[in-house]
């Protein structure tokens, strides 16, 4: 079972969860992060590092946000993995707790 990076992420881009991976199964896109499903070795180390509380392990993403283990999925393989921490996006603390940003994902 695979981790998945849902909603919460998007136009905020925190990146303390890749500083734990240790198989560097995360990759970026322009304001969100996504999981590689076949690289994550299900290690639960980023779900504590996530300030917004992004990241769920596959069976316990919230049913409103299911499309995301696919888009986790497709982004992972056309984005670049990132292995370090970078500063969030500039305007992160104004979207840390809007909901319904997945219109604002950028691809």
């Amino acid at each position: 079972m695979a981790y998945v990076v849902t909603e919460a992420c998007i136009k905020c881009k925190y990146t303390d969860c890749v500083d734990v991976c240790p198989v560097d199964c995360f990759h970026e896109g322009p304001n969100f992060l996504a999981i590689d499903p076949d690289e994550c070795i299900d290690c639960t180390l980023c779900v504590a590092e996530c300030p917004v509380e992004a990241i769920y392990a596959e069976d316990d993403v919230p049913a409103d946000q299911l499309h995301f283990i696919e888009i986790n999925d497709r982004l992972a393989k056309v984005w670049p993995v990132i292995a370090a921490k970078k500063a969030p996006l500039p305007d992160h603390e104004d979207w840390a707790e809007v909901t319904g940003k997945t219109q604002y994902l950028e691809e």
